[in-house]
């Protein structure tokens, strides 16, 4: 683990060249706190995910929430349609939450390193088992990030993946991070595997929890959002958010 670490760090100091100065001309506020994108509805902390039961709270709408700590610790809750072009019906839904630790490199990047206890759910209509859970325990690299002031919501951080392309702009619900508590809260069995694949390091659980999701904890990801007509909806917005 420390060995791909310190190779995601020889990555990310190729980013750029000189060092970032974290004053108020880069930052219009500091970045911690609760963040979400768009409609503001996917919020981090126990409103979103319960670790314990392995269950989720689904948002009305699909977005982003993260929220950072004084104490350099993360949390991120994900809820998102992917459309196919080719396959319409075959929308493929996904909730995530994990936590962990980050670190703001001096060249202006930030990675995201999970404590291992992340999970997703998973809803595919084309593929044999249709609805499962399964671990979620990647690290992750955003090449920059900038927070600039927005004339009506306020403080607005832009974040940047690994290659550039940047993600969505998410707004600041609160300066004080909304999280679950900071600590492993799931057993998470099997060795862990890690691999490098474009400056990102993905971690996993060696025996993949791919599984049926069941009745009680993981529900369908289409009750949220109703008839097919709004699936198609959601995955429109989840590729504009």
């Amino acid at each position: 683990m420390r060995l791909s670490l310190a190779l995601l760090a020889v990555s990310a100091s190729l980013v750029a060249a000189e060092d970032i100065v974290y004053n108020s001309i880069h930052n219009a506020t500091p970045i911690i706190g609760t963040w979400s994108t768009g409609s503001k509805h996917v919020v981090t902390g126990p409103g979103f995910a319960n670790p314990a039961q392995e269950s989720f709270t689904y948002p009305s709408t699909t977005g982003v929430g993260i929220a950072f700590s004084d104490d350099y610790w993360y949390e991120i809750a994900r809820y998102r349609f992917a459309s196919n072009a080719t396959q319409p019906n075959c929308i493929v839904g996904t909730v995530l939450w994990a936590h962990g630790h980050y670190d703001l490199l001096a060249n202006g990047s930030i990675i995201l390193t999970p404590v291992g206890d992340g999970y997703q759910q998973v809803q595919a209509p084309c593929l044999a088992t249709s609805n499962f859970m399964q671990n979620y325990n990647d690290t992750e690299l955003y090449q920059s990030w900038r927070i600039f002031m927005d004339p009506v919501d306020g403080p607005k951080l832009h974040m940047f993946q690994f290659d550039g392309s940047p993600v969505a702009p998410m707004f600041q619900l609160s300066t004080t991070p909304n999280m679950l508590p900071k600590q492993m809260l799931r057993n998470v069995s099997g060795e862990v595997a890690t691999t490098t694949s474009n400056g990102l390091v993905s971690t996993q659980t060696g025996v993949t929890r791919r599984r049926k999701a069941k009745r009680s904890g993981a529900e369908s990801l289409q009750r949220p959002v109703g008839a097919v007509s709004m699936l198609v909806l959601a995955g429109f917005l989840a590729a504009v958010l």
